[in-house]
């Protein structure tokens, strides 16, 4: 098992344990779900109708006796999804992470597969914090956008996703792209090259990449490394004719020639 896959299953674990506690105890305390009927269709309309409602705590409440009173039901996957739902309409991601797992692993046939294949990875992306912070959830996120276009290709969602996959590695590309930055004004140029060719192998499809080879450019200039400078000003004038930075390598470029 991977280090990735082993770490979210421990945190759907602590969170699941940590679920079940607050649901035997609201179930103690106020009364749980007061759903009371024995047929599961007539339960899940009932919790429908308050997620609906946007009464998001109690559509929780009631889900989670559905998922336990019945587990072998036919409207056990639409439950599942909605609990899912409902977490994330409270913003507690790693709950509905939990679900939307349960669902894509237990019911791959529900018509609610796809759906929730895309909100787990909403979840991830919802968790993914500013640039500067750690950026595990940001890698999830992109992972899991990944693998529902490769399964869905014709999906509603693929543009969203595409959209969403670009904001997260445009956030990557800037994180690296700041590192280098910090290197290079620190005057260890060949520290602030590692990060700008990180950038332009792992992201060169971003916002980013242009400030990477400009950068590169810079540091390279800086250690008298002229000859490897001028091969990258004539890719930079290849790749980014429309770039602001363009007069400024042109600056470079001239004083290289002197």
């Amino acid at each position: 098992m991977s280090l990735y896959k082993k770490s979210v299953k421990y945190v759907l674990v602590i969170a699941m344990m940590l679920m079940t506690v607050i649901f035997l105890q609201s179930c103690s305390s106020s009364g749980g779900s007061d759903i009371k009927t024995e047929n599961p269709e007539s339960a899940y309309l009932i919790a429908k109708s308050r997620y609906d409602k946007k009464e998001y705590y109690d559509a929780i409440e009631d889900f989670n006796l559905i998922k336990l009173k019945f587990s072998g039901s036919s409207i056990i996957d639409k439950a599942v999804y909605y609990l899912g739902m409902s977490y994330y309409k409270q913003e507690e991601y790693i709950l509905a992470i939990y679900e939307f797992e349960t669902m894509v692993k237990n019911y791959p046939t529900s018509s609610f597969s796809e759906d929730s294949r895309y909100m787990l990875a909403m979840c991830y992306f919802r968790l993914s914090p500013e640039y500067y912070l750690d950026q595990t959830y940001t890698g999830y996120a992109l992972r899991e956008f990944q693998n529902f276009i490769d399964l869905y290709p014709s999906s509603k969602y693929k543009t969203d996703s595409e959209k969403r996959m670009k904001e997260l590695k445009n956030k990557l590309a800037y994180k690296t792209l700041m590192n280098a930055e910090m290197y290079f004004n620190l005057g260890n140029y060949k520290s602030a090259i590692v990060y700008y060719n990180n950038l332009l192998e792992n992201y060169f499809e971003t916002d980013y990449a242009d400030d990477a080879l400009y950068g590169k450019i810079q540091a390279l200039v800086k250690k008298k490394n002229y000859d490897e400078a001028r091969k990258e000003i004539e890719r930079f004038e290849k790749r980014f004719p429309g770039s602001n930075l363009k007069g400024k390598v042109f600056s470079l470029k001239s004083n290289l020639q002197e």
